[in-house]
């Protein structure tokens, strides 16, 4: 029964590894999109992007490393994350600085929620994905905070965005879970 629990669990850590791998894969290109937009829309933020941004490649090496280290391929939604993320931050980037902090702090928020979620069942089961995932909380709340910090409260896109990228982002995250 012990070795049935041990393989369920890396065979967990494997699944849990790779979307997240697809998921960074997705906020980098979320990020490249807004910061092809915000050059128009939003310069001021163009230098949180952008520093954002690198934090997820940093993000993505760590999930691929990982992910080379068990012999595992990347999940098959790996593109699918690039050219939704792409779409959603060229769209949110063209309406400028509220619509990017909505949409990080929307897709942080939800990313957070299971970054803690896998965590505490991967505790005690897989050290190896315990330790990639916690290399990566931190700055994940820092994008969150400080995006956080650029929204004003009863505005537009905020309301609108909101259930939209939180609903499309649990979405992602489920799918890759069963690709």
């Amino acid at each position: 029964m012990e070795v049935f629990a041990k393989s369920m669990s890396a065979d967990l850590g494997d699944r849990i590894i790779k979307v997240n791998h697809a998921g960074e894969h997705g906020a980098i290109s979320i990020y490249t999109g807004q910061i092809f937009m915000a050059r128009l829309t939003a310069r001021a933020l163009l230098g949180e992007l952008i520093e954002f941004r690198s934090h997820e490649q940093r993000h993505r090496a760590i999930f691929g490393a990982e992910l080379q280290q068990r012999g595992r391929p990347r999940c098959r939604s790996y593109w699918l994350c690039g050219l939704g993320g792409f779409v959603l931050g060229v769209l949110t980037g063209l309406f400028g600085s509220t619509a990017i902090a909505a949409t990080t702090v929307a897709v942080e928020r939800v990313v957070l929620k299971h970054l803690e979620h896998q965590l505490s069942i991967l505790r005690g089961h897989d050290p190896a994905a315990v330790a990639a995932i916690s290399a990566i909380v931190a700055e994940e709340r820092q994008h969150h905070d400080q995006f956080a910090g650029h929204l004003r409260t009863g505005t537009f896109w905020p309301s609108v965005l909101t259930p939209v990228v939180s609903a499309s982002t649990e979405a992602v995250i489920w799918l890759g879970m069963r690709l």
